[in-house]
């Protein structure tokens, strides 16, 4: 028989354990690789279906992981959601921001705070109140702080079943977007399995039921898939959606620009950016025009917001050299990373992939931000898989964003103060730098690979083409030269 020829990144059934050798090294125990003689049958287990299968397993852990808090139901006074590592904002939001009463976000005002989130995320909880409401009944009707207890339990179970769709939709779109249809004869065509390092996130079991970042993370990687399809309009459709949820997917518009200046498609850019505006400010305009004030109250929060947790700036202010004004360094050294990643990017000997430049830049946002929650996670975890798919590097920085979201819970626990209380809390401030040592190590890969496109696991076999990119080049498609593979 003659030898068969290596898989190469063209060839969309190429597996993990030929590409990545710390994949190979954990099928020792399972037979190995597969064997240059092995024969490739059909099977039912198609890679879309083990990725949303593991994905269900994870979100499944990480349901059980919250029960204790289920159990104990949503009681501010206790300190138990921290004890117990399962803290989450739905079940106490639910309480605090008007839904146990029957009150819709933003336009109606009582005796409680304004909700501080965007508009459809605002949106997102209103149809999960609405669920909850037709399980639990009319919650005009006067209820005990019990009552409303049992009620915020119900309203966690509907967001929780939400966001496992929105989980599984997110696997699915990343497999889909690894997987690549550039549209010209030989285009590069991915690993869908690099989907994996979305659905068996460690991260994704802990921390997809704090709050409600899932939703945009989905918009986002719904925005990369259409222009992997080579759809900008729907690209800027759903980036303007998810910017309408979370304001950080806005971000992407700029590694996009990069990306299109260097294929020479800035129309396509103008047209995605032009979608994307008319898209927020259409999903923002009723709010924005009937109530003006409780619309601003997400900026205006996040504005007067002082350094927090999980942020440098926070260990800073533990450590008595608190930075006077935050928001304007925070400025002026994210557009500084922003800057140095452009120039990457337009220097770059190869054009560099849209998920690489994306990481980087919103890695930098994460980096210096003056807040870190620890759900902050799930933005990257798509983006990581697009850029640097190398179980090696997933490993480091899944384990330092786990040390930091065991910590934080047990700090605000009071679980790591020293007994004396002049002594600060050193074993929180080492979670915070291990935690951007684990995200600042990524990003110095990704940097590496885009200078190096050699080094980038996605391109091993030669191709410059991004399967991630479908949107057509006036340039031609090229080649690495094998020599430097």
């Amino acid at each position: 028989m003659a030898p068969v020829t290596p898989p190469s990144a063209q060839d969309s059934q190429a597996r993990p354990a030929e590409v990545d050798p710390a994949v190979a090294g954990l099928t020792v125990g399972l037979g190995g690789p597969t064997g240059r003689f092995a024969r490739i049958s059909s099977s039912w287990w198609t890679p879309l279906r083990i990725v949303l299968a593991v994905c269900t397993i994870t979100f499944a852990l990480g349901v059980l992981q919250k029960a204790p808090c289920m159990e104990a139901g949503w009681d501010r006074q206790s300190w138990r959601p921290f004890k117990a590592l399962c803290y989450s904002d739905i079940g106490y939001l639910y309480q605090e921001r008007g839904f146990a009463e029957g009150n819709r976000p933003f336009l109606d005002t009582g005796n409680y705070p304004v909700l501080e989130y965007p508009v459809l995320t605002g949106g997102f909880m209103e149809v999960a109140a609405q669920i909850t409401w037709l399980i639990t009944g009319d919650p005009k009707q006067d209820l005990t702080v019990e009552q409303k207890r049992d009620t915020a339990g119900v309203f966690f179970v509907v967001n929780v079943a939400m966001l496992f769709v929105c989980a599984l939709i997110l696997v699915g779109l990343t497999a889909a977007t690894a997987r690549g249809v550039a549209r010209r004869p030989g285009g590069a065509r991915g690993q869908p399995l690099v989907a994996l390092y979305v659905a068996a996130a460690p991260v994704l079991a802990f921390t997809s039921t704090i709050n409600w970042d899932l939703f945009a993370v989905v918009l986002t990687a719904g925005a990369m898939y259409a222009w992997s399809r080579g759809k900008p309009v729907w690209f800027g459709i759903l980036l303007g959606l998810g910017t309408a949820a979370k304001f950080y997917p806005f971000l992407l518009l700029g590694p996009l620009l990069i990306i299109c200046l260097r294929g020479r498609k800035l129309w396509q850019w103008f047209v995605a950016a032009l979608a994307g505006v008319v898209t927020w400010g259409l999903v923002n305009a009723p709010i924005y025009l009937l109530a003006k004030n409780e619309w601003l109250s997400f900026w205006v929060f996040n504005d007067e917001r002082e350094s927090d947790y999980g942020s440098i700036w926070y260990v800073l202010k533990l450590a008595k050299h608190e930075v006077a004004d935050v928001n304007q360094l925070n400025i002026v050294i994210f557009s500084g990373l922003c800057l140095s990643i452009a120039i990457l990017g337009l220097m770059a000997p190869k054009p560099p992939r849209f998920a690489q430049l994306a990481f980087l830049v919103v890695a930098a946002f994460l980096l210096v931000n003056k807040v870190y929650s620890p759900q902050y996670v799930l933005w990257l975890l798509p983006l990581v898989a697009l850029a640097r798919p190398k179980l090696r590097d997933w490993l480091i920085w899944q384990a330092c964003e786990t040390f930091y979201w065991m910590m934080v819970w047990l700090h605000l626990a009071q679980f790591l103060a020293p007994g004396s209380p002049d002594q600060p809390d050193r074993i929180y401030w080492l979670s915070v730098i291990l935690r951007m040592a684990g995200t600042l190590w990524l990003m110095l890969v990704v940097a590496r690979d885009i200078l190096l496109p050699e080094h980038d696991p996605v391109r091993q076999g030669g191709l410059v083409d991004d399967p991630g990119d479908g949107v057509v080049s006036d340039l031609p498609p090229r080649k690495l030269d094998p020599a430097h593979v």
